[in-house]
């Protein structure tokens, strides 16, 4: 016990002489031949809208919101602007089912300019204190039982500016009949467990237009793989199939009525 509390002492006072010893290494330089290299992803491919203003200046205001804390997920980001979109072409509003602090709706607002349209809306559903503990999936609780502080006062604030967002407060499956718009184009999910994102899509498939995207934000990570079986199992009764993203997102279009399960509407 002396000499292993004597090793201690002398690391704390070496760590007093001569600090930079003990600091973490720099991450390393990309490598030459990546031009993307980040959140569990590295591409030699086709990075240009890294570059592009429209895209810097949303992911900008979608970080602002502190949803990602120190991370930077710019290819999961452009994916859900490249969805958002895509919507505007359709007829329908825009849901996220999933929020915390804003990150990807601010984003995508500012990306597709939905403050100029008026005619669609931004359901924003999240209990905004966190996944409720009766559904979080065994395992998981270390990580989210003290994950997402309450943040209904920041969204609200965050989406002041824009009249066509309606930040709806409640659990999912409760507050689902308090949202039912007359068609959507584009629906989100990020919830973190399973029950409630099967209870989202079930709700919002039906009313998605033909064409519309659903962005899956869990589906690929090996953390959440129940909810990959979940969806797939979901997807399998609809006869239609997620297309998994090397960001850990899943994709899925909504086809024409009639090529999928008898559930399938334009």
């Amino acid at each position: 016990m002396s000499l292993s509390l004597s090793a201690r002492l002398r690391r704390r006072v070496a760590m007093r002489l001569w600090p930079p010893a003990f600091e973490p290494p720099a991450p390393a330089p990309p490598p030459a031949w990546a031009t993307y290299v980040g959140d569990g992803l590295a591409t030699a491919h086709n990075s240009d809208f890294l570059a592009d203003e429209r895209f810097q200046r949303a992911y900008a205001a979608g970080k602002a919101t502190g949803s990602w804390w120190d991370y930077e997920i710019h290819w999961r980001a452009y994916v859900v602007c490249w969805a958002a979109r895509r919507g505007l072409s359709l007829s329908g509003d825009y849901v996220e089912c999933g929020v915390f602090r804003g990150g990807y709706s601010r984003m995508l607002a500012d990306y597709a300019d939905l403050g100029a349209r008026p005619d669609k809306k931004l359901y924003l559903i999240d209990t905004y204190c966190g996944v409720p503990k009766h559904h979080i999936s065994p395992g998981h609780e270390p990580m989210l039982e003290t994950l997402y502080p309450d943040s209904h006062a920041d969204v609200v604030a965050t989406f002041a500016d824009l009249p066509n967002a309606v930040v709806v407060r409640g659990e999912i499956p409760d507050v689902l009949p308090e949202v039912r718009p007359e068609s959507v184009c584009y629906l989100s999910i990020d919830l973190n467990c399973v029950e409630p994102s099967i209870s989202a899509v079930e709700h919002f498939w039906p009313l998605m237009s033909t064409g519309a995207a659903l962005v899956l934000d869990d589906y690929g990570f090996t953390v959440f793989r129940d909810q990959k079986v979940a969806f797939d199992a979901w997807a399998a009764r609809h006869g239609v199939d997620i297309l998994t993203l090397p960001t850990g997102q899943g994709l899925l279009i909504k086809p024409p009525a009639g090529t999928g399960s008898d559930l399938s509407h334009s």
